[in-house]
């Protein structure tokens, strides 16, 4: 039987006949939409997020008088370095898995969005030393949770 498909489909392809998507199998299970862009949003904005929250620690570690406080005016009384290293592995961490995600990874989406949760929590306490800086960043971050969670699964691994 399978001596007769090969060759109805051997000749189907000599006379410029398509071929049925039955006969070739399946293209993709679960094609990609429009809402892709959605999920490259997503894994462009975990790498812009990422690189704020460098920029952030950055700022934290070497120019600590460019903050508007002190750590005692800080949500939690830690020390603006510590707060940096924070924000340092919080960023680096962001941009490896925003490259995940383009990949289709879906252990970067995950990633993703629980780093993306725990930056804004982690802007919320440190907003009075940078809060145009910390508000943007939580922005960004609710934007990347939604992208990933709800149209994070049209990207496919290749």
């Amino acid at each position: 039987m399978s001596d007769m498909s090969n060759f109805s489909s051997a000749r189907s392809m000599e006379a410029g006949m398509p071929q049925h998507a039955s006969s070739a199998g399946p293209i993709s299970e679960h094609p990609q939409t429009a809402w892709v862009g959605w999920a490259y949003f997503a894994g462009i904005m975990m790498m812009m997020v990422g690189a704020f929250q460098v920029i952030e620690a950055l700022t934290a570690l070497f120019n600590q008088n460019y903050l508007l406080v002190s750590s005692k005016g800080l949500l939690v009384h830690v020390n603006i370095a510590a707060w940096g290293w924070v924000h340092l592995i919080i960023g680096v961490v962001l941009i490896a898995a925003g490259f995940a995600v383009l990949a289709g990874k879906m252990w970067a989406r995950i990633i993703g969005m629980a780093l993306a949760g725990l930056s804004a929590i982690v802007n919320l306490a440190y907003i009075a030393a940078y809060p145009l800086w910390s508000i943007t960043i939580i922005a960004l971050d609710v934007l990347v949770i939604y992208a990933l969670a709800v149209h994070g699964g049209e990207l496919k691994e290749s």
